[in-house]
């Protein structure tokens, strides 16, 4: 060292700093890769996120291999600077050369390519796996030998490097990747996305048409009656039964009800050799699971029963796939749910309505892991069934009993009352502003 100029020094101590940030960056620039993102450009053929792949296939190896050289050129960027200071300051600068080089490592070596690196990952890591692909190779056995110490620390607490750990996105996980990936993509196929992922969450009591909603054909009614209900129905697959739903004998397909009444055939008997088997659903069945059922039984409705066989509701693969897609309809979706407006931020809703779809329609968060309907909510809250005007809070909403019978709210008015301060925050502060 004291055959060189000075300044020749002064070159090898700024190439070292350089060699320092370049292996600082790079660490910070392959950690922080999406890995997704890299394994479908490797599908695609891309060699730097090939390579990339392989090199954090084993993270051990890896960091072995990057800190080994960061270490190897920041010891000798030291002995260089402690040997400038000695040539110009004499022995005080051993004492400033740390002081010094320490805020220039931070600076050029640490901070700046790390915050560059998290910035721009993949433009510095795809580059750099060239390089440690190359010298990977000859720096191996030290590599080698610095992860038998460190591996074997790790053994101790029970970690095992050597086993590739598989990452899997949970679905929360999966959840905020769809959210952040809005921008890339239409709301529409957004929102189909965070739909699919929600279908384990949800069971069939949570859409299904309830018992005192679902219309059948009663096999004891007078045959005029049949034929109305079959001429009227707004659904192609109805129960039929002997008096009471529990008593269903199987599904009917009015399609080909209607193919035989077209042609005058249609009786008795010909409507009975029409009857398909039921299809029943136990309670509590996850939309995903009753989805992938629907498929493999070649079915499009279910009965729901709970576990002493009563019927508790209808559900359609039509209610399943309008969880994912929203309403096939063109109508008011809020008024096809028995939600009507009444003002800015009042709506009056029928009892019977999914607070799902209440929460879904109006962006609300009324409480959705209790009852099922608006109606169970108020009796559970109420522990009564409330007279005509009575007026409660459930969170921030006001709810306001306008109609009931002897057993059940038919119609109540809700309002959000925090988006309504929130309206008089907003004209407030236009009025100050005017």
């Amino acid at each position: 060292m004291n055959e060189l100029s000075t300044a020749s020094l002064f070159i090898t101590l700024a190439i070292l700093i350089l060699l320092s940030g370049f292996f600082s960056g790079s660490e910070t620039a392959l950690m922080t890769l999406n890995r997704y993102r890299v394994k479908s450009l490797a599908d695609k053929g891309h060699k730097g996120a090939m390579l990339a792949l392989k090199l954090l296939s084993r993270p051990d190896r890896l960091l072995g291999l990057i800190l080994l050289g960061n270490n190897i050129v920041n010891i000798f960027a030291a002995t260089i600077a402690t040997i400038i200071a000695l040539r110009l300051y004499g022995e005080i600068g051993i004492a400033i050369a740390p002081l010094v080089l320490a805020f220039v490592i931070l600076v050029f070596s640490e901070v700046t390519p790390k915050t560059l690196a998290a910035l721009k990952p993949e433009k510095i890591a795809f580059p750099a796996a060239f390089i440690y692909t190359v010298i990977s190779m000859p720096l191996y056995p030290f590599v080698w030998l610095v992860n038998i110490f460190s591996n074997t620390l790790l053994r101790l607490i029970g970690i095992h490097p050597d086993k590739e750990a598989k990452q899997e996105l949970s679905a929360d996980e999966l959840r905020a990747v769809v959210i952040e990936a809005e921008h890339f993509m239409p709301q529409a196929h957004s929102d189909m996305l965070l739909g699919i992922l929600d279908l384990e969450q949800v069971s069939v009591e949570d859409i299904m048409v309830p018992r005192n909603e679902v219309t059948g054909i009663d096999l004891n009614d007078d045959w005029n009656d049949i034929v109305h209900q079959i001429t009227h129905s707004q659904r192609t697959r109805i129960p039929v039964f002997h008096d009471s739903i529990d008593n269903t004998v199987g599904v009917l397909h009015l399609r080909k009800v209607l193919n035989l009444f077209a042609r005058d055939e249609l009786n008795m008997k010909t409507l009975k050799g029409l009857i398909k088997t039921a299809y029943f659903i136990p309670a509590g069945t996850s939309l995903t699971k009753q989805l992938l059922k629907f498929q493999d039984n070649r079915r499009r409705s279910g009965l729901v029963v709970d576990e002493y066989g009563s019927i508790q509701g209808l559900v359609t693969l039509e209610d399943i796939l309008e969880e994912i897609v929203g309403q096939f309809t063109t109508d008011s979706p809020t008024r096809n749910l028995g939600i009507h407006k009444t003002d800015s931020n009042g709506y009056l809703i029928d009892g019977n309505t999914h607070i799902r779809e209440i929460n879904r329609a109006l962006d609300w968060s009324l409480p959705a892991d209790g009852p099922k309907t608006l109606n169970g909510l108020i009796l559970e809250h109420m522990e009564i069934i409330p007279q005509n005007g009575t007026s409660f809070m459930i969170g921030n909403y006001t709810i306001e009993i306008t109609r009931t019978t002897n057993n059940a709210v038919q119609t109540a008015k809700v309002t959000n009352t925090l988006a309504e301060t929130n309206n008089k925050s907003d004209e407030t502060h236009s009025t100050q502003n005017a």
